[in-house]
């Protein structure tokens, strides 16, 4: 059986563009093509709630209300420490960031559950 260039030069490609891409690019096609913050806080007036971006300490979290003092800035929380359950905020699980009395951020309220969330 002989096999072609032309076969094995679209086997390569094939293989190239199966290749995993860069998690930043990944991560800024989550977010719709807005910037994928890194640290405490998201981005003011950019970031919106469930984005995806890297926490301070390297994990991968969301922009959530609370969690961190990032005043009117949403707060870059890693996912160990988000709480989240099925219902859909902006196309994503609703999370809130573990406040730690066992309760939950919610922007400046410390809420008992996710029902209780402001959901948008």
């Amino acid at each position: 059986m002989q096999l072609s260039i032309a076969t094995l030069f679209l086997a390569a490609v094939g293989f190239v563009s199966a290749a995993p891409k860069d998690a930043s690019v990944i991560m800024a096609r989550q977010n719709q093509g807005r910037p994928v913050p890194n640290g405490q806080c998201c981005v003011a007036n950019t970031s919106v709630k469930q984005d995806i971006c890297t926490a301070s300490n390297g994990q991968q979290g969301r922009c959530v209300p609370g969690g961190n003092n990032c005043g009117a800035a949403l707060s870059c929380v890693a996912d160990s420490n988000l709480t989240c359950n099925n219902v859909s905020e902006r196309n994503r699980n609703l999370c809130r960031a573990n406040a730690g009395n066992g309760g939950l951020f919610d922007g400046a309220n410390i809420i008992q559950n996710l029902g209780q969330a402001s959901v948008n």
